[in-house]
């Protein structure tokens, strides 16, 4: 059978059939079954079996979803023509550059290259010509903007959004703050880190008398600002999120908004929209009010101060009432059954050149727990309370997972000795829950989690209320980052409407549209801005370990696959070891136990070994780290 659909491909280089038919399973491509077709590229797959997890074949690409394509440019020496190597893996053949088509690029300039004809067969080079030349690719900057590129994402604003973005006051007037709750005379802070300087959101806490706790989520009112169909709005919601790339971010919104007025920077006064919560020593929410308000924040705390003064001996009382209320959220949300991932979460330090120096682990400490325990139960209130109102809205789902998953997940934890409970073909947050609480400080509770998240399904931004899996939440939605997030925004426009009694029968036709195509275009560009994130840091990780060949390190296998397994280190980088390198035996991979086994001397690799490999190889362009096994009895070098 064949069926139409998008390819989306992965990083370990297969990819898989998305169908138009929502009621087809996506269909599996190996990457020689590619036939050329690159992520994003609308295609013609024929299956090749029908089978639970069918496979199948690219027959035909209906449409490119790109035709331009980054890379590293090579002038032929004897001619005047040249080559460009695409730094997408994903492009298998080097890209033919004829004569006067290569716009003065040197050797190793990164370019931006426009497809003037794509390969018949394998056993012809595309060709293109050059459009924009990036620079020399060891200059500083080249990369990122590469990446930028590569990804097709708009690192510039037009001018008559520029244009339109200045014409908004830099201050808040008289004028702003008719009908709105006057709270410039509370203790309002934010807290973010070091870096930041979009800051949208902002906390007060008071302990009432009764025992409640009084929280205000205090959020950037950017819809004040960014009036619908403006061009601000149009450009705002295209980029539909900000993309944050190590040292550049590409704002969703102009740096006079995001850095400036809509930012709830201290001591000045700004706009917002108040989610003030009543919640019991249960952490339930017995009376809430959402307003238009005014704020001036006091202080602009940062998460390591926090920290540091709550793990100090005497810790500030606000402080201190502020992680008691977080305590109390965090156990409600473990007992009707969160699950929650406390992976190491990388960060690469940056040299003046530009050039990764170090790549470390990010503290998650109690400071940034608290902020998130408010965000979510803000954004639940705020969820729950439009859904009442039976009206369009951008609802932020995570469904459960499929049978498939979970079956495959059940076979990975069989070999460990665990088995997740519940009835075929469902499956409830508390189970996997109870999974983590078994695994809790052993060995295995890195890969277990590790592969547990591999199970679930992505997020994503529906009109249809599904509620969140993960969070084992019945209503969700996102409302706490409008200056960096378009579904914030328009949550914001439906809430203003309620409180100002702007609902009519035409405005819900309306806000029927708008949440119908934000949804869809806010959910595929926050895929977009989170690969072009990863593809930064996978860039930078290779960058990090290039002058490290040879070096010898101890690693845990985080996936096996048929042509090899993927071996993660202490600092979360990742490589290779290719099956065609194991030369002590022949070695066959086994699906179900995710397994590659030796056929003669029974030795097995599988997920979560610890394996000890020398860096063979490294690819900055290719964003490839190649490892080879060493013996157990080999020392590892301090590196």
């Amino acid at each position: 059978m064949k069926f139409k659909g998008k390819i989306e491909l992965t990083l370990k280089g297969f990819g898989f059939l998305i169908c138009e038919d929502k009621n087809q399973k996506d269909i599996f491509i190996l990457k020689r079954n590619l036939n050329n077709a690159m992520d994003g590229d609308v295609v013609i797959v024929e299956t090749l079996n029908k089978t639970k997890k069918p496979e199948g074949i690219v027959v035909e690409i209906v449409a490119r979803r790109n035709n331009n394509i980054v890379g590293t440019f090579h002038k032929d020496k004897k001619n005047s023509y040249g080559f460009v190597i695409a730094d997408d893996k994903n492009v298998y053949l080097d890209i033919f550059i004829p004569k006067g088509q290569a716009l003065s690029a040197k050797d190793d300039d990164k370019v931006v290259v426009k497809i003037t004809k794509w390969p018949d067969s394998e056993k012809r080079s595309p060709e293109g010509e050059i459009t924009e030349n990036l620079g020399n690719k060891n200059k500083k900057g080249v990369d990122i903007l590469s990446v930028i590129k590569k990804f097709d994402i708009n690192e510039k604003f037009q001018k008559q959004v520029l244009a339109e973005g200045t014409k908004i006051p830099g201050l808040v007037t008289n004028k702003d703050l008719n009908d709105r709750l006057d709270l410039r005379e509370h203790k309002i802070v934010t807290i973010d880190g070091m870096d930041s300087k979009d800051l949208d959101d902002a906390i007060s806490l008071l302990k009432l008398d009764n025992g409640h706790f009084k929280l205000g989520v205090h959020i950037a009112d950017v819809a004040h600002y960014v009036q619908e169909n403006s061009e601000l709005d149009r450009e705002a919601f295209e980029r539909s999120t900000s993309t944050y790339l190590i040292d550049t971010v590409i704002p969703m919104l102009p740096e006079n908004l995001s850095n400036g007025i809509c930012s709830l920077n201290p001591n000045v006064d700004r706009l917002t929209i108040s989610c003030i919560m009543e919640i019991n020593h249960k952490g339930n929410v017995v009376n809430h009010e959402i307003v238009e308000s005014v704020i001036k924040t006091t202080n602009r705390l940062v998460y390591t101060e926090v920290s540091d003064n709550l793990e100090s001996k005497n810790p500030d009382q606000y402080y201190k009432t502020m992680e008691d209320l977080a305590l109390i959220l965090k156990k409600k949300r473990y007992q009707r059954g969160t699950i929650d991932f406390e992976f190491a979460e990388p960060y690469i330090v940056l040299d003046k050149k530009g050039k990764a120096v170090d790549v470390k682990i990010r503290d998650r400490r109690i400071a940034n727990k608290i902020i998130e325990e408010f965000m979510i139960l803000a954004n639940e209130t705020v969820a729950e309370y439009v859904h009442h109102f039976n009206l369009p809205f951008v609802f932020r789902v995570h469904k459960q997972p499929s049978e498939e998953k979970i079956m495959i997940f059940n076979k990975f934890l069989d070999n460990l000795g665990y088995r997740i409970k519940g009835k075929q073909g469902e499956v409830h947050p508390k189970a996997l829950q109870a999974i983590q609480a078994k695994i809790a400080g052993s060995p295995e509770e890195d890969i277990v989690n590790k592969m547990m998240l591999r199970s679930l399904r992505q997020a994503k931004y529906s009109v249809k209320n599904e509620g969140h899996f993960g969070l084992a939440s019945s209503y969700y939605c996102h409302f706490t980052s409008p200056i960096r997030r378009y579904p914030d925004l328009v949550v914001h426009r439906i809430l203003k409407d309620i409180i100002k009694n702007k609902i009519t029968k035409t405005r819900v036709k309306e806000l029927e549209e708008m949440a119908r195509t934000v949804s869809l275009q806010a959910s595929e560009q926050e895929r977009i801005s989170e690969k072009a994130e990863r593809d930064v840091y996978d860039m930078k990780k290779a960058e990090y370990m290039e002058d490290k060949v040879g070096d010898i390190f101890l690693g845990t296998i985080s996936s096996v696959l048929r042509f090899g397994f993927f071996v993660e280190l202490a600092n979360c980088v990742e490589g290779l070891v290719r099956v065609e390198n194991l030369k002590d035996d022949y070695y066959i991979f086994d699906e179900q136990r995710m397994s590659l086994s030796g056929e003669h001397n029974k030795k097995t690799f599988k997920i979560g070994d610890k394996v000890k490999v020398l860096l063979a190889k490294v690819s900055v362009e290719r964003r490839e780290v190649d490892f080879e096994l060493l013996p157990r009895d080999r020392k590892v070098k301090e590196s």
